[in-house]
C-alpha cells in the first residue's frame, strides 16, 4: 500500500478534486464578492474570530463552496494520513466483511468521502464493503454529503458502499431515539470526530466533561478493535480543549490512546499555559487550491491538526518505554547544536545534540522530525539543568517515521 504519510508530501486524489468541481458547479455562490473572499471569511471564522463561528455556517451557500473548494481537500488529507497510521489488520477491508464507519459532525460528508477514496485507492474491492453513517446538524451539508458520495461511487465505478444520513444536534445525536437507532446499526469499526469536538458545549460550566461524556458514549459503539479518530484545528484553545478532554478519559479509564501519545498519564502540554500539541505533515496542495491561495495570501503547503486516536483494546502505535519519545516540536538548528522537545511517560523535555557529539550510532536525530517516534539510549543531564543531551555514544534510533 503507498503511504499518503512518508517521505513523499500528503496530496488529495484527482478524482476526489474532480468530484467537488462537479458537485460546486452545481452549487456557484450567491454574492458578488467570489469564492476567493469566501474562503478568507471562512478562514477567519475558523481561527481569528471563533466566537461568531456558529454551527450551521454550512447552511451558508457562499461557506458552503468555499469549504467544499478548499478546506474539504485539506481536512479530508488529515483523515487519510490518520488512516495511514491505524494498524492494517484492524479494517478488515479485504476479508470481504462489512468496514462501518461513523461521522460524527460530518459536514458535507469528508470523514466518510476520505475512507471511501482511501479504501478505493489502497485497498482493492474494499470500498464497496464500507458503510457510512453520516450525523449533522446542517441538512444543506447533508445534501452536499449525498451529493458527493453518489458522484464518487459513480466516477469510481463502485457499487455496494452504502451511506446513510441523519440531521441531528450533536449534543444529543448519541441520546433518544436517534441514538438507538444509531447503536443498532453498530458496532462501528470506526468513529469519527473531525473539527466538530472543539464547536460543542462552548457556553456549558463544564464543557470538558460534556466532551468526554460525548466521546464516552461513542467508545460504547465501537467494534472490538474499532478506533476513535478525533481531529482538531492545531490552534491553542482548541487543541488544549481536546488534551483535557484526554485526560478526562483516561482518569476516568475509558479507553487507551493508540496515537499520538506514548503514555496514559496526564498530557504534560497541559503544565505551562503557552503550550500546546499539533501535528504538522507535508502536503502537496492541488491546483485549485494554490489558486485559491494566489488570490487571498495563504500558502497551504502542510497539514497542521491535533488528535486522537482512541482505542478499547490497548494497542498502541509503538511499543512504549522511558527511552522511547514522541518529538512533538521541529527540530531547532543551532550554532553547533540541534534541539526538539521530546514526550512519554516521563514528560515533556528538551534534548540537543551538539555537532562534536555527531557519530554513526547517533546520526538518526537528523532524520527526526515533528511527530517521529524515536527511541535514545543514553541522554544525559547536568545536573539541575534542563536540557538533556544526546553524547557520541548514545544510540538514536527511529522507530516509526511521518
Amino acid at each position: 500500500m503507498e503511504p499518503f504519510n512518508g517521505k513523499r508530501p500528503a496530496r488529495v486524489s484527482p478524482l476526489i478534486i474532480r468530484v467537488l468541481e462537479q458537485i460546486n458547479s452545481e452549487r456557484r455562490p450567491s454574492r458578488s464578492k467570489g469564492n476567493a473572499l469566501a474562503v478568507a471569511e471562512l478562514s477567519r471564522l475558523f481561527t481569528k474570530q471563533r466566537a461568531a463561528l456558529g454551527g450551521r455556517y454550512l447552511d451558508d451557500r457562499d461557506l458552503a463552496v468555499a469549504y467544499l473548494s478548499y478546506f474539504m481537500p485539506v481536512n479530508l488529507s488529515k483523515i487519510q494520513v490518520l488512516l495511514d497510521e491505524l494498524p492494517e489488520d484492524s479494517l478488515k477491508v479485504n476479508e470481504g466483511i462489512r468496514f462501518s464507519v461513523l461521522d460524527l459532525g460530518s459536514g458535507p460528508g469528508t470523514g466518510g468521502l476520505a475512507v471511501l477514496d482511501w479504501l478505493h485507492r489502497c485497498h482493492n474491492g474494499g470500498a464497496s464493503n464500507l458503510s457510512v453513517a453520516a450525523v449533522d446538524s446542517s441538512g444543506a451539508a447533508l445534501r452536499d454529503a449525498e451529493r458527493l458520495w453518489g458522484a464518487y461511487n459513480r466516477t469510481a465505478g463502485i457499487s455496494g458502499a452504502r451511506l446513510r444520513t441523519y440531521e441531528a444536534n450533536l449534543e444529543h445525536a448519541l441520546k433518544g431515539s436517534l441514538g438507538e437507532e444509531i447503536r443498532r446499526t453498530g458496532p462501528y469499526d470506526l468513529i469519527i470526530l473531525a473539527n466538530s469536538l472543539n464547536e460543542m458545549w462552548r457556553e456549558s460550566s463544564d464543557p470538558t466533561a460534556d466532551r468526554a461524556g460525548l466521546v464516552t458514549a461513542a467508545l460504547s459503539l465501537l467494534s472490538p478493535h474499532g478506533t476513535v479518530m478525533i481531529l482538531e484545528p492545531a490552534l491553542r484553545e482548541t487543541s488544549r480543549a481536546l488534551h483535557q478532554v484526554r485526560d478526562r478519559l483516561l482518569q476516568d479509564k475509558r479507553c487507551t490512546i493508540y496515537s499520538p501519545c506514548l503514555h496514559e498519564g496526564n498530557c504534560p502540554a497541559l503544565v505551562n499555559q503557552d503550550d500546546w500539541c499539533h501535528e504538522e505533515r507535508g502536503w502537496e496542495a492541488p491546483a485549485v487550491i494554490q489558486q485559491i491561495d494566489q488570490e487571498v495570501g495563504f500558502i497551504k503547503d502542510a497539514l497542521k491538526f491535533s488528535y486522537l486516536l482512541l482505542r478499547t483494546d490497548g494497542r498502541t502505535i509503538a511499543p512504549r518505554s522511558p527511552n522511547t519519545f514522541r518529538i512533538v516540536s521541529e527540530l531547532r538548528k543551532l550554532k553547533g547544536d540541534t534541539r526538539a522537545w521530546l514526550c512519554n511517560e516521563l514528560g515533556r523535555s528538551e534534548v540537543g545534540r551538539l555537532v562534536r557529539a555527531k557519530s554513526a550510532a547517533n546520526s538518526g536525530w537528523e532524520e527526526c522530525e515533528r511527530g517521529t517516534i524515536v527511541r535514545i539510549e543514553s541522554i544525559t543531564r547536568q545536573e539541575r539543568a534542563s536540557l538533556g543531551r544526546i553524547p557520541d555514544d548514545a544510540t538514536v534510533q527511529i522507530i516509526r517515521s511521518v
